[in-house]
């Protein structure tokens, strides 16, 4: 039988450096975007973001360019929803709702993956750096610090917007490092999955046929 995840030092490993990386990664990149970004760096006053819902310390700015070609650029916003800006102002049920998402998370890791899972551990770490880095901000700071504008000033054709969105623009929503993160790990997760074999096909290909001797299986 394979060693389950749980008590495998490799698997653990690889769980934990992917996921400090990540997280680590998230933070800093987020903290240097709102250093660099404006002309002046931003400060953060968490009282002051959870007081007041429509106050930003972020001034107007035209932001970087990143990769020309209106490919990425950086510009800065607070999030209070969830990854792409969704469910905006709701910081308490994201609190609740990214632990529940964590700890299911650890729960896949020592129960559906084994040792060798090593693709599963990665993206799981994906997903438990991403998910720490956006709980952080949302405890810490009060809201999320998002900053990567993915195909800025590309509009829809025929003047068509997105549903909640009045701008027409093709991709309108701003993320950060960390939503890259959770949402490639879960991509990964969903290509381990997919890969497994059927358990039903497992157990019909092992379970000998009607008169066979079971200690002298088929060639």
């Amino acid at each position: 039988m394979m060693l389950s995840a749980w008590r495998s030092p490799k698997a653990w490993t690889t769980l934990l450096l992917v996921m400090v990386v990540g997280f680590s990664a998230d933070i800093y990149s987020k903290s240097l975007a709102f250093e660099k970004v404006a002309k002046t760096p931003i400060i953060l006053e968490r009282e002051q973001l959870l007081s007041n819902s429509n106050w930003t310390p972020i001034p107007m700015h035209e932001g970087v360019v990143v990769i020309p070609g209106k490919l990425l650029n950086f510009r800065l916003v607070l999030n209070d929803g969830a990854v792409f800006g969704i469910g905006s102002q709701q910081r308490v049920f994201f609190i609740i709702f990214t632990l529940i998402a964590l700890c299911i998370a650890g729960w896949i890791f020592g129960r559906h993956t084994t040792k060798n899972n090593t693709f599963a551990h990665i993206a799981l770490g994906l997903i438990l750096g991403g998910g720490l880095g956006n709980l952080y901000d949302r405890i810490f700071i009060g809201r999320v610090r998002d900053f990567m504008y993915m195909l800025p000033d590309r509009h829809l054709p025929f003047g068509w917007s997105w549903p909640g969105s009045n701008s027409g623009e093709l991709f309108p929503w701003i993320f950060n490092t960390g939503d890259v993160l959770l949402l490639s790990g879960m991509a990964m997760l969903m290509i381990f999955f997919w890969k497994q074999p059927d358990p039903k096909k497992q157990f019909i290909a092992t379970t000998p046929s009607p008169g066979q001797d079971e200690s002298n299986p088929p060639a």
